[in-house]
């Protein structure tokens, strides 16, 4: 596997990993790259959220940055499954210069930990108010937190590489962009969609169509696994996302429809939350929201509460998982579920429910 440092392409040796395993992102090939960051004199990472859509596109542009003006930078997905440590960038003998962290600011001190034992520059950019609990006010001026609740990190991020670029006045930089025009309207067009999303505004056309059009790219969002990432992203657009999606909602419908007539009475509680309409969909969990979307429906005109009940098994696990949803803005399934441990909102909630109990809702 080869990996991009800068603008050049380097040969990284991995390891064969145990088959018994789990894949995580503290992994051989992550901290072989570390280790080849260093002896190579590596001064800047930059390590972004994974599996975020933000964090990715971040991630590209400080690629673009760093490679239009040829600086080496070492680039890592950081996830909260298993994460990298700040102990991973502590060669000895060496530090850092400058460490970004793209759409995330870590665990609670982790941004300051790793400025004073990295001895670096720690720049951070996040739009969660979350966030904002994790800030550790230690004064250390090394650290510069960027969280606006008001914008997406990725909008945030590319700002901040555009500017820098811009004022670098290098002969050879050209018209120091990040993007050409063509590139630049359409990537605009998706952060604007990916801030929508972010910041849970909701308000663009076909918002939720992008999201679920966005699903499958979750997989190539790891640049270690992905070699082609900043490639693929770099033609990403906002209408081919909106296409997907609803081509998966379409498929997903379509599926969804097989299991309409095969639904029975369901009484939620015994009979305490009323009754619904149900049915099994053991090994299709998801496509419990459009099922149970449409059994409200269909339940509503059966005369019985505009709830459907979608039971699925979970195999693994050995036990039954009830996913409740309504179209009805009247009506609350989370008061079922959380009766039973569950929770939710009013128009989704599911919860575990034993197989007793469950034939006893169905007498």
């Amino acid at each position: 596997m080869a990996r991009w440092i800068g603008g050049k392409c380097r040969p990284i040796s991995l390891r064969t990993p145990c088959p018994w395993r789990p894949r995580t992102f503290r992994s051989n090939a992550a901290l072989e790259a570390i280790a080849t960051a260093a002896e190579e004199k590596v001064r800047t990472v930059a390590l972004y959220n994974y599996p975020s859509f933000s964090g990715a596109i971040s991630a590209l542009f400080a690629h673009l940055y760093h490679s239009r003006l040829n600086l080496p930078c070492l680039m890592l997905p950081f996830s909260s499954v298993e994460p990298l440590r700040v102990e991973d960038f502590c060669v000895e003998g060496e530090g850092l210069d400058t460490c970004y962290l793209l759409d995330f600011i870590g665990p609670k001190g982790f941004a300051s930990k790793l400025s004073q034992q990295a001895m670096c520059e720690v720049i951070a950019f996040d739009h969660r108010k979350s966030a904002l609990t994790k800030i550790n006010c230690c004064g250390d001026p090394r650290v510069t937190f960027n969280v606006n609740l008001e914008k997406s990190s990725s909008a945030a991020v590319y700002e901040y590489f555009s500017n820098k670029l811009a004022s670098m006045m290098f002969p050879d930089v050209g018209a120091a962009n990040l993007l050409n025009s063509e590139d630049q309207v359409r990537l605009e067009k998706v952060l604007k969609y990916i801030e929508d999303a972010d910041l849970r505004r909701w308000s663009l056309p076909e918002i939720k169509t992008f999201t679920i059009g966005l699903s499958e790219w979750r997989s190539k969002f790891n640049c270690i696994t992905n070699p082609y990432m900043y490639e693929q992203l770099l033609g990403i657009s906002s209408s081919d996302l909106i296409a997907k999606g609803n081509l998966d909602i379409s498929s997903h419908q379509i599926a969804a429809n097989k299991f309409l007539d095969k639904t029975f009475k369901v009484r939620l509680g015994r009979g305490l939350y009323g009754e619904c309409l149900g049915v099994r969909a053991d090994g299709n969990s998801d496509l419990s929201d459009e099922i149970g979307k449409q059994l409200s429906l269909k339940s509503a005109k059966a005369g019985l509460r505009p709830i459907g009940a979608v039971i699925c098994y979970n195999i693994r696990r050995k036990n039954l998982k009830m996913c409740l949803r309504s179209t009805d803005t009247a009506t609350d399934t989370s008061e079922v579920a959380k009766a039973y441990g569950g929770g939710g909102c009013p128009s989704s909630s599911s919860f575990i429910i034993r197989m007793d109990e469950y034939n006893q809702w169905r007498s």
